[in-house]
């Protein structure tokens, strides 16, 4: 069985697609996934190992010069690529109108998506061929992994899903790598950042432990805040720019990860890293970090982010090491 997968974006709603293809692939040997994402995260479908063949959109891009000569021909080619396979079964996971009228609509076979009353846009609903009522009250891996088994006729495992790519990772890293911690400090809303402060406060508190700190960034103002926390810190190192298979790498290779609500604490959450995520404005029981040993920090109703002390992140973080049997 070949199935067409519809799931173009975010970082975190791709990764949360993960373990429902883990679920297919046990249920019903042989069967392959091609999947349509965007272009920014097409690594991350090619790291399960049901999944074929990858193709990227960039409906994103696209929209900026959507009638330009250079996006025409894109959108051409992308067509023509999406159309060269017919599939047995096509799932819309996003359910949205964009990625139902630019994607779904277009690819050949049987259509599967939510119903109007499941999708976050009712109206992509129409697009599809067979609709899925899918309980909205429910983490968005549950949900996903409702709908791929309520397409394919198999019935939902009861355990935790599995996002099947941690190993890849673990597999090249060297049994003697140094011990350290990540911390992803960088997010896209201001009342989701951590205040600069906290963090610093952080670090001194990890001062006399052996391990290192590490620091990813993406975008220039990023690197500029990752280097003023590290100033001063000897054992903090700011991380050049990386792609994002590289940043799985060394996430994979961490103790423990403290981060904001950001698409890498998702990732960190696929590679089962021990995880403490600082959480504001969003609420993590439907799309917070799912799999094992992931730990939500939340202020007091009504409080800000700032309400959070690094003494509170601190204690999490050794009680962490301790159920573990890490000692220094």
């Amino acid at each position: 069985m070949r199935v067409l997968i519809v799931k173009t974006s975010s970082m975190g709603d791709v990764l949360h697609t993960l373990p429902a293809l883990t679920d297919a692939m046990q249920a019903l040997p042989g069967i392959t996934f091609d999947w349509v994402v965007e272009e920014g995260f097409a690594q991350i479908p090619s790291w399960h190992p049901a999944v074929d063949r990858v193709i990227p959109v960039a409906i994103r891009r696209w929209r900026k010069h959507w009638f330009g000569a250079e996006t025409r021909q894109q959108r051409c080619d992308f067509k023509r690529l999406l159309q060269s396979r017919t599939y047995d079964v096509i799932i819309d996971a996003q359910g949205l109108v964009k990625s139902a009228a630019l994607v779904t609509r277009m690819a050949k076979g049987k259509k599967h998506g939510l119903d109007s009353k499941s999708a976050r846009e009712p109206f992509a609903s129409w697009f599809y061929d067979i609709r899925h009522h899918v309980e909205k009250k429910q983490h968005a891996v549950e949900r996903i992994r409702e709908l791929f088994a309520k397409s394919l006729g198999y019935q939902k495992p009861t355990t935790q899903g599995d996002y099947a790519i941690a190993s890849r990772f673990l597999a090249t890293l060297p049994a003697d790598h140094e011990k350290y911690l990540v911390f992803l400090h960088a997010t896209t809303r201001d009342d989701k950042h951590w205040p600069e402060e906290n963090w610093r406060q952080l670090i001194g508190l990890l001062a006399s432990t052996p391990l290192r700190i590490k620091l990813p960034w993406g975008a220039e103002h990023e690197h500029q805040r990752a280097l003023r926390l590290a100033e001063g810190f000897d054992q903090v190192d700011v991380l050049p720019k990386l792609s994002l298979e590289k940043v799985a790498t060394i996430l994979a290779g961490a103790e423990a990860v403290v981060s904001v609500d950001t698409g890498l604490s998702h990732l960190t959450a696929a590679l089962d890293r021990p995880n403490i995520t600082l959480y504001g404005p969003t609420d993590p029981g439907l799309i917070g970090g799912y799999g094992q040993n992931q730990t939500t920090c939340r202020p007091l109703q009504g409080k800000a982010m700032s309400a959070i002390t690094a003494a509170q992140v601190k204690d999490l973080l050794d009680k962490e090491r301790m159920s573990r049997g890490i000692f220094f």
